[in-house]
């Protein structure tokens, strides 16, 4: 007994047959492949009772997703099934039994968008725009996004962009586009035409491209629509779409109703119908139930769900969730358990940010030849191969090359990519891309054509150069007068600190001008650096340009750190009358960015679906050539050649003298510089103590039946109020427009030239202003005042109405086109009353005087003979006798200003004259107004993102126009049918 113990404590056994089955069983896993949106795709294990979130979270990781409440994945699926997503609530398992899966086979299910974001900048990731770039793109390919062939063309040259980079001649020869898929119906006339709007996308990068691929995408009809087949109840085909902003009907391809979650108080489903309840409206004493129905109860079961998980996501502040207890409801208990998107965006800003690099894959078409001539099948979309055990990796690269490539960001050039074949990586090291109207980065070694559509492209490069990836040629593209510019301290890799240097050789054309303008000095305390750079001239054309905010270093070899600003600008006119009028400019490139006050504007803002000008042109009664000059519009702001050709256009008219401000007694007058009237136009004080400067030019625009007549003036100094208001005077004005507040970021835009109401302000000379009214609009954006303008001197007072915009930033455009149109209503309407009908109301009162004068005794025909004798009594105010207000009384001119007279100022005028035009129903070509504006004050419209709001807000006031008209002619039509009736 005792020995038995012993032994069985001395002695143990282990099972292991038993212990690997238990294991085996306990580890039993499904395969599930998942097909992502660059037609890669990946094998993922998971356990037989994991459930759907399980599932989803490892693709997240696979792909490193961050941002990853917009996707999911998809059930495979036959045309009129219904639509299936991965629930992450629900066992997997059990998901792939009810879509009837082969148990024996591994599922394959699809990698894609469920909710389309509204705006991408919205998406704080870059590599999250990519996922929906590629969905996006998929979906115009499969034709289940239509769009018209113009938007396909526009999209596409975005995606030769991100994937060939910048348009080079040398490599980009004739069908360079033939091995790409780009459209559903690819022909060589469609890929010559995205060849041309490619020029256009120069400087930018893959991010760049993408971004603005997403912006054009987003004003698709049909974007992020998720459709449904349904009847109404007399048995019309109809297509229910669900959207952010509710639900779409849609009747033969057209939307003929739309429904908004704010309208909707419920949303339900019983067996194939599918019911909506709208809120009522405070004049109904009824609820609105619609019915839609479906084509089994599977469909509108799924239309049902679809709609909550829409109306979740985009209109909630959090998921609403279910009650665990109590619940007692006989229905569907589906309700949406991921975040909404107000959580994801707020999660995302909060998220530190990385920045990852990732391989882009380009679009393939054609069969590839392999090496050897061996024939290879073409990739998808640029699908990669499978590894040995039947999975890719992530985007087709290896995780040893991504590790690799998230070390290193490879570099673009143009000749890194001669057979467009390569995945290019992003290199953009900023979160948010760059849109197409910003500023672009000229980080490309480039020779253009001399094409116009060359120079147009060219034109809206930065003028900023990259120095820092790469040494440039010495050898530079000559382009008229410019000069082969020779690039100090270049090498393979970036500049060593203070080598960052260039040295560029000019030479003065024809007029005697390099074409730059210089800032700063000793005595104004600052570097010496470029303030402006004149298109067209020596500076602009070398290579690399002169750009805005480089410092300047060496004149001729000379410093100029301790000169005055006025000695710089003699040592570069004395360059002019050397032996060679060279200028040997030594500089340090600006490295972050240009300036503010150069702002750029989209190459394209949109392409419409639909003709939209075109489909209002039988609306309006009138010339062809009125609805032409709006098709010209539309399509130039589509194409981006009316911004080109804005951008080639003069600033300054080079034969209009300017001298008067330039004076030495005139100088302290001015408030900007570089702003200065022409001597021909400027506005001329009559008997003013102070002279007859004033930084003001008459601007007169003809429109049918007449002239529009302005004066474009900067915004006061407290040294010229005076002169201001003589000028008022002067000119028989009664209507102010300022369109600046009175500071700006801190800095003064103009003086406050009127008092507060009820106070007077005195002025030199006998002049004195007293404002009565005071009274802001109901948004804040305007304010509206009278002033009672009154010279002691003749014993002259008028009326002077005042409006002022509050919500325009210099340099910029009105955040809300609509109140920049109803402002200029405003004034059109004000400039009615002109002085004329003031006098006509004034002479409306004698004759009332002369008749109770009558009835009293003949008071006033005594004054009346009087003042016929050449005697004026005392209490009697005499009239004024200036010759220019006699001139000005039948078409008194418009006094405007902003700051410096010319942006803010030049987009109201074009805007008011366009208006003018249009009631005419007269051509209206806004590059011709420009011009005509800059033959009389220098500088109108300052940048083109002025120009690109003015162009679009004419665009939006015509179809403004054609509806209103097309509701009249619809209401006159029903009255001629009652009168029939």
């Amino acid at each position: 007994m005792l020995e038995r113990f012993r032994l069985s404590n001395l002695s143990r056994h282990y099972r292991l047959r038993s212990t690997e089955l238990a294991r085996e069983k306990k580890q039993k896993q499904q395969c599930v492949t998942v097909l992502f949106l660059d037609d890669t795709t990946h094998t993922f294990r998971i356990e037989k009772r994991a459930k759907g979130v399980d599932l989803l979270e490892q693709v997240y990781q696979f792909l490193e997703l961050s941002e990853r409440d917009y996707f999911g994945l998809l059930f495979p699926s036959k045309p009129g099934d219904v639509v299936r997503w991965v629930d992450a609530q629900k066992p997997f398992k059990k998901q792939c039994n009810s879509v009837a899966l082969d148990n024996d086979a591994v599922p394959l299910l699809e990698f894609r968008v469920k909710f389309y974001v509204s705006d991408p900048s919205r998406l704080q990731e870059e590599y999250t725009r990519y996922q929906f770039y590629l969905q996006i793109k998929r979906n115009i390919l499969l034709g289940k996004l239509p769009c018209s062939l113009n938007t396909q063309c526009l999209l596409a040259s975005y995606t030769v962009q991100s994937e060939l980079g910048d348009f080079n001649p040398t490599d980009h020869k004739a069908g360079y586009l033939s091995n790409m898929q780009l459209l559903v119906d690819q022909t060589p006339d469609a890929e010559r035409k995205i060849s041309e709007l490619h020029k256009l996308h120069r400087g930018q990068l893959p991010a760049d491209a993408e971004y603005n691929y997403l912006e054009h995408a987003k004003r698709l009809e049909l974007y992020g629509i998720d459709l449904h087949k349904a009847m109404d109840s007399n048995g019309k085909e109809l297509q229910l779409g669900v959207s952010a902003i509710g639900l779409l009907v849609f009747q033969n391809g057209l939307r003929i109703n739309t429904f908004s979650w704010s309208k909707m108080v419920k949303v339900s489903f019983k067996r194939k119908d599918f019911f909506i309840q709208l809120r009522r409206e405070p004049s109904e004493s009824y609820d609105t139930l619609l019915g839609f129905s479906m084509s089994s109860h599977k469909h509108a079961k799924a239309l049902w769900k679809s709609c909550v998980e829409h109306h979740s996501f985009f209109r909630l502040k959090r998921p609403h969730r279910l009650s665990r207890f109590l619940n007692l409801s006989l229905g569907s208990k589906f309700y949406y358990s991921g975040r909404t998107e107000l959580q994801a965006v707020q999660e995302s800003k909060q998220r530190v940010k990385i920045h990852k690099a990732f391989v882009r894959s380009p679009s393939k078409r054609l069969i590839s030849i392999g090496p050897g001539g061996t024939t290879m099948p073409p990739l998808v979309n640029g699908a990669s191969g499978s590894d040995s055990n039947g999975s890719v990796s992530h985007n087709g690269k290896p995780p040893s090359a991504l590790a690799a490539t998230h070390t290193s960001i490879l570099t673009i050039t143009k000749t890194s990519r001669p057979h467009h074949d390569n995945k290019v990586t992003s290199k953009q090291l900023d979160t948010m891309p760059r849109k197409a109207w910003e500023q672009q980065s000229d980080e490309y070694d480039i020779q253009l054509d001399t094409g116009y559509i060359d120079q147009c492209g060219r034109r809206f490069e930065s003028p900023v150069p990259a120095y820092s990836t790469g040494s440039h040629s010495p050898n530079g593209t000559q382009l008229g007068a410019a000069i082969t510019t020779y690039i100090n301290g270049c090498s393979a890799g970036p500049p060593e600190s203070g080598s960052d240097l260039i040295t560029i050789r000019l030479l003065a054309d024809e007029h005697g001008r390099f074409g730059f303008n210089v800032k700063g000095g000793i005595d104004l305390g600052l570097p010496v650096q470029v303030s402006k750079v004149v298109p067209n001239t020596p500076a602009d054309r070398c290579t690399p340009r002169v750009c805005e905010g480089d410092e300047v270093v060496l004149i001729n070899g000379r410093e100029v750190v301790g000169l005055k600003h006025e000695q710089v600008v003699s040592m570069i006119k004395e360059c002019r009358n050397t032996r060679t009028g060279e200028l040997l400019l030594t500089m340090r490139p600006c490295s972050i960015g240009p300036s503010l006050t150069e702002e750029e504007e989209p190459l394209y803002q949109y392409v419409p679906e639909t003709d939209e000008i075109g489909s209002h042109s039988n609306l309006l009664d009138g010339d062809a050539l009125f609805t032409q000059s709006l098709l010209l519009l539309s399509d130039g702001l589509a194409s981006g050649a009316l911004l080109a050709q804005y951008e080639l256009m003069y600033r300054k008219n080079p034969d209009l003298a300017i001298t008067e401000a330039r004076k030495p007694e005139n100088v302290a007058k001015n408030r900007y510089r570089d702003i200065s009237p022409y001597d021909c136009t400027r506005v001329t004080l009559v008997n003013a103590s102070s002279g007859d400067y004033i930084n003001a030019n008459y601007v007169n625009m003809e429109i049918p039946g007449g002239i529009n007549r302005y004066i474009a003036t900067q915004g006061p100094l407290a040294s010229t109020t005076s002169d201001f208001w003589r000028m008022v005077q002067q000119e028989s004005s009664h209507l102010v427009v300022m369109l600046t507040t009175v500071m700006e970021a801190g800095r003064q835009k103009c003086h406050q030239y009127w008092p507060v109401t009820g106070d007077e302000l005195q002025l030199g000379e006998g002049l004195c202003i007293k404002c009565l009214t005071e009274k802001p609009d109901e948004t804040g954006s305007f304010v509206f005042r009278e002033f009672l303008l009154c010279d002691r001197r003749t014993g002259e007072q008028r009326h002077i109405q005042h409006m002022q915009y509050l919500a325009w930033p210099d340099h910029c455009v009105p955040s809300d086109p609509n109140l920049f149109l109803e402002f200029v209503e405003r004034v059109r309407n004000a400039r009615n009353r002109t002085l004329l009908q003031e006098i006509e109301e004034s002479l409306k009162q004698v004759r009332l005087m002369d008749a109770d004068a009558d009835e009293n005794g003949g008071i006033m025909g005594e004054r009346k003979c009087a003042a016929s004798n050449g005697v004026t009594p005392e209490d009697e105010t005499p009239v004024s006798t200036s010759v220019h207000q006699c001139i000005s009384a039948a078409n008194p001119p418009v006094i405007v200003h902003c700051s410096a007279g010319i942006g803010r100022t030049g987009v109201l005028i074009l805007m008011d004259t366009a208006l003018a035009l249009m009631e005419a129903r007269e051509p209206v070509y806004p590059l011709d107004i420009v011009r005509t504006m800059r033959d009389q004050r220098a500088c109108m419209v300052q940048n083109v993102s002025q120009y690109r709001f003015v162009c679009e807000c004419i665009c939006a006031a015509y179809m403004k126009m054609s509806r209103n008209s097309a509701l009249l002619a619809q209401e006159e039509g029903e009255d001629e049918d009652d009168d029939g009736d």
